[in-house]
């Protein structure tokens, strides 16, 4: 490596470092504005200057030596007490900090560190030497011209006295009594002028210390440095691209095992079946891995929130204090990138929209100080944020108002128009409630493009309000981009595949149903789900223009995927449902990146190319979210009033004829499952489910009788439950394992007021309750999986007992 490499690889390392560094000095000096009294974090702060000006002047950045040197004397005195930190100081060395960062940007650009002299800046931290009240808020009076500051101001005692706190050997030594700091401070004096010797054999032959001593100090130090782990031995920088090929990688390699999966399940060999799985196991655990690579905590984003609501406060003549919850929640680094900008638009949005000014909030009888909240979690899949704010919340009269004064809605809409509805139309584009502009907002330019900027990484983001207590904007977005579970559907021949994240649930309508359940409201096809209109969409209307009369309307079977938009649900009718697979996200050529309704492409198992569907493109392209669709859903929900006490339940019937239920809230999925894909392994039946091996329970084999054999026998079984090849499966998750109930036949899933009417009529029914007119057992889900797997457990020690009895 020549030598121009090496210092270029010195530089990189400087700027990593010092950014790095930077970072965390933005939040340390406004914790230390908090608690002044920190001596722990004064420190971590002037090490990090200190580090900076002495690489900047080794490696020749004389302008950034400049700043940090001046900057590092301000840091000397706050530190050793003869100074007090003030808010002007703060925010003297804040713009030191800036300084820093825009000049390690021109080193990044252009291997120097730029222009700009920074005289004022390098005047106003001289200033704030002076313990001058004028001199301190002004930054000028009595200030001498800066370079003659320096030199008056550069003291050697106090960069041995940094050495001396810093050097291991000498700190053990003081720690142990053996020698004074005041010889350890000449020995080090030595040093500097010239003598090359270790520290120990100076003092030595000063007679400092005895060198059996030095001996022991230098012994104890390599044994704490053996035994203490090196961040560097453990740790490594890895290039971002060099992460971002290596997921590609994986993506590949995923696709290659569908196409093995799918190629396995047309073959009956059972060594290739194992081996498929084993390479299913692999694949899954490798994407894992690779994807916790590339997560990194959203506390990464939020570091420089404290220290842009400090700075919006004071501009704004506001008192607001900053809490962050759940900063160690961690997304993809692609999503990270992606949401840095529409979170700092919704904080400065609180910062200036929200909270009041102090006197405001105390003659509304609230503190003075304001609190913006952020809050990250995972649910669902998702990560959730949320940015709340205590301030005076959004008035749903004045958002109509100003909407129809920009002429965004009419005067009907505007009477219409409920409280949700009416919120979100700080959406709108163009719209904006400030009485002025300013450098913060009034522009309307912002939450639409935050919404959109939101809705293109596959999230939604929703407001909440009262009036008075405060305003919440709640962000879901999934984990990563990269590699997502999708439903792949067919139509007209195709297969598409539409993002797990945006599918609710699946509609099968067969036979005179699928003739007389789609209605038409205004020249809108809806269907009534469980008492709510649900406006449907043909796909290949949609993509292919076909008219309706050639679309799926009368046919004998019509598959409605039910999707959800934001705040919208709508159905996708299809020609089949397939599967669900996880699916590798390819961007759309340039040819087709203008069709809103596809997001992207994807490589099937058996090689063919799938494209993905844009949920929010597919709605926006139809106009579903029309007055007309708001009118009918308004006056729909006034009809079934009440209906947030339904609950939604899965209906099945026993082999018995007798009916049974479960809350949807604890089903994962409803599948049908071939009887030939059944495997088992040793006394159960596992099948294949979504890169798992899930284990199946009989549910009515595992519950005790209610009813003598010859009189189960005498109950009515459907011929087509009887000739079926498929067995219907109700999938539940516990623990993070999918289970399988294996029910006779599932008939309904309905919304429904339940009035328990009777306890436990046998172990694993939880109550007993009329519905649909008939008496129905509730299934208690816990308790049949208990039960199930205990029968499997006797199962399998009677066969070993039976096994041991034989040997004897």
């Amino acid at each position: 490596m020549s030598e121009m490499d090496e210092m270029e690889e010195v530089i990189q390392e400087f700027l990593v470092e010092s950014n790095e560094n930077l970072d965390q000095l933005d939040n340390d000096l406004l914790a230390l504005e908090e608690d002044p009294s920190n001596t722990e974090t004064m420190s971590s702060i002037f090490r990090t200057i200190h580090t900076i000006k002495g690489t900047c002047g080794f490696l020749g950045f004389g302008k950034l030596e400049k700043v940090s040197h001046v900057g590092e004397n301000l840091l000397s005195k706050l530190r050793d007490g003869e100074l007090q930190l003030t808010d002007a100081r703060t925010t003297a060395l804040l713009k030191m900090v800036d300084a820093i960062r825009q000049m390690l940007g021109h080193i990044e650009t252009s291997h120097n560190d730029g222009e700009e002299e920074y005289s004022e800046l390098i005047e106003l931290l001289a200033a704030l030497q002076q313990d001058d009240a004028a001199a301190a808020e002004t930054g000028t009076a009595g200030s001498e011209p800066a370079e003659v500051a320096q030199e008056e101001q550069e003291e050697p005692e106090e960069s041995i006295e940094d050495e001396v706190q810093s050097e291991p050997i000498g700190k053990m030594l003081i720690e142990s009594g053996d020698v004074d700091s005041a010889r350890l401070a000449a020995a080090l004096k030595q040093q500097l002028d010239g003598d090359k010797r270790p520290l120990g054999e100076i003092l030595v032959e000063q007679g400092a210390v005895k060198e059996e001593k030095v001996a022991k100090a230098v012994d104890e130090q390599r044994e704490t440095q053996a035994r203490s782990p090196v961040a560097s031995l453990n740790t490594i920088r890895v290039d971002v691209n060099l992460l971002d090929q290596l997921m590609n990688l994986v993506g590949e390699l995923v696709l290659t095992r569908n196409q093995v999966l799918q190629f396995g399940e047309l073959l009956d060999n059972p060594v290739f079946s194992t081996t498929s799985q084993r390479l299913s196991q692999v694949t899954s655990e490798l994407q894992e891995m690779v994807m916790q690579t590339r997560m990194q905590p959203i506390g990464g984003v939020w570091s420089k929130f404290p220290r842009v609501v400090r700075d919006l406060s004071h501009g704004c003549g506001k008192q607001i204090r900053l809490d962050m919850e759940g900063k160690e929640t961690e997304l993809d680094k692609s999503l990270i990138e992606a949401i840095k900008d529409p979170l700092t638009h919704l904080v400065r949005n609180s910062v200036d929209h929200g909270i009041e000014k102090p006197e405001v909030r105390v003659a509304n009888g609230k503190p003075a100080e304001g609190v913006l909240t952020l809050r990250a979690f995972h649910e669902g899949g998702q990560v959730n944020i949320e940015i709340c704010d205590d301030g005076a919340g959004i008035d749903p009269e004045k958002l109509k108002k100003k909407a129809l004064e920009k002429g965004l809605i009419s005067g009907e809409q505007a009477e219409k128009m409920g409280e949700k509805e009416a919120l979100n139309l700080i959406f709108q584009a163009g719209f904006s409630t400030a009485q002025q502009v300013t450098n913060i907002s009034g522009r309307g330019v912002g939450m639409d493009v935050v919404r959109t900027n939101i809705e293109k990484l596959g999230g939604v983001v929703d407001v909440s309000s009262r009036l008075g207590e405060g305003t919440t904007m709640r962000i879901k977005i999934p984990l990563t981009l990269a590699i997502i579970p999708a439903l792949t559907v067919t139509c007209e021949g195709d297969r598409y595949a539409i993002p797990q994240i945006n599918l609710m649930e699946l509609v099968l309508l067969e036979g005179e149903q699928a003739r007389s359940s789609i209605e038409h409201v205004h020249g809108v096809p809806v269907y009534r789900l469980r008492g709510n209109l649900l406006p449907l969409l043909y796909l290949n209307q949609e993509l292919w223009n076909i008219e309706p009369a050639a679309s799926a309307e009368g046919s004998d079977n019509i598959n409605i995927v039910v999707l959800k938009a934001g705040d919208l649900q709508f159905g996708l009718i299809v020609d089949e449902v397939n599967d669900t697979q996880e699916i590798v996200v390819k961007p759309l050529s340039k040819q087709l990146k203008g069709i809103n309704s596809l997001a992207g492409a994807t490589i099937m198992g058996d090689g063919r190319v799938a494209m993905i569907l844009d949920v929010f493109g597919l709605a926006d392209h139809a106009e579903l979210v029309s007055e007309t669709a708001r009118q009918e859903d308004e006056q729909h929900e006034e009809e079934v009033e009440g209906s947030s006490k339904k609950v939604a339940l899965v209906l099945m019937r026993n082999p018995d004829g007798g009916r049974m239920a479960v809350p949807l809230s604890e089903v994962t999925r409803l599948e049908e499952v071939q009887k030939t894909s059944i495997e088992r392994v040793g006394s159960d039946q596992v099948v294949r489910y979504r890169g798992q091996i899930m284990p199946l329970i009989d549910v009515f084999a595992s519950m005790p009788e209610r009813r003598s054999p010859e009189r189960r026998a005498a109950a009515p079984v459907s011929q087509e439950a009887e000739e079926s090849n498929v067995i219907q499966v109700v999938v539940c998750t516990k623990d993070g394992k999918a289970m399988g109930l294996v029910v006779d036949q599932i008939v309904d899933v309905a919304e429904e007021i339940v009035e328990i009417t009777g306890e436990s009529s046998r172990k694993g029914v939880s109550a007993t309750a009329v519905i649909q007119d008939r008496v129905t057992e509730f299934l208690d889900i816990d308790e049949v999986i208990r039960m199930g797997t205990s029968k499997a457990g006797k199962k399998k020690a009677g066969r070993r007992s039976a096994r041991s009895a034989a040997e004897v």
